[in-house]
């Protein structure tokens, strides 16, 4: 992997730490009182940002080890799932434990592009919003190693 590549891949880890960090004090909100309509619309945002970025990472690192551009209508689960498993070019860069938690962000971000805020229901956010630092830590652990293995190879 190219040392540019890996540049943006750590501006991508940057900039989901900062979407965890600034989200912290929304979080400790909700404990307190029931998310409001423009609090829910907010904790959407987030998780969908939350998505992207790791998407987002995840399409560098496609492209970086494979070459091949994903095309199919259901490009979003083959990105996510080609990360999950071992290629020719790489090792697998999350690890199997990852699949199950990750799969409900990815769901998540389908139901946000698709549906209206008002529909947001704080008890089926709150688990992905309370575990979103948790799981980025795993996820960001992950990567790290993932990079460290490439630097070390190279």
């Amino acid at each position: 992997m190219d040392d540019i590549t890996k540049e943006k891949l750590n501006l991508e880890i940057s900039k989901i730490d900062t979407l965890v960090d600034k989200s912290s004090l929304l979080l400790v909100k909700c404990n307190y009182s029931e998310p409001d309509f423009f609090d829910l619309n907010a904790i959407g945002s987030i998780l969908h940002s939350f998505y992207n970025g790791l998407e987002s990472i995840f399409k560098l690192i496609h492209r970086a080890t494979n070459g091949n551009p994903l095309t199919s209508t259901m490009w979003h689960s083959e990105l996510f799932y080609s990360m999950l498993e071992e290629t020719k070019s790489r090792k697998a860069v999350l690890q199997k434990e990852l699949t199950e938690p990750l799969k409900e962000y990815l769901g998540f971000r389908h139901v946000f592009r698709h549906s209206y805020g008002y529909e947001l229901d704080w008890e089926k956010l709150r688990p992905l919003f309370s575990g979103m630092a948790d799981i980025w830590q795993k996820v960001k652990s992950n990567l790290e190693n993932f990079l460290l293995e490439n630097t070390a190879a190279h």
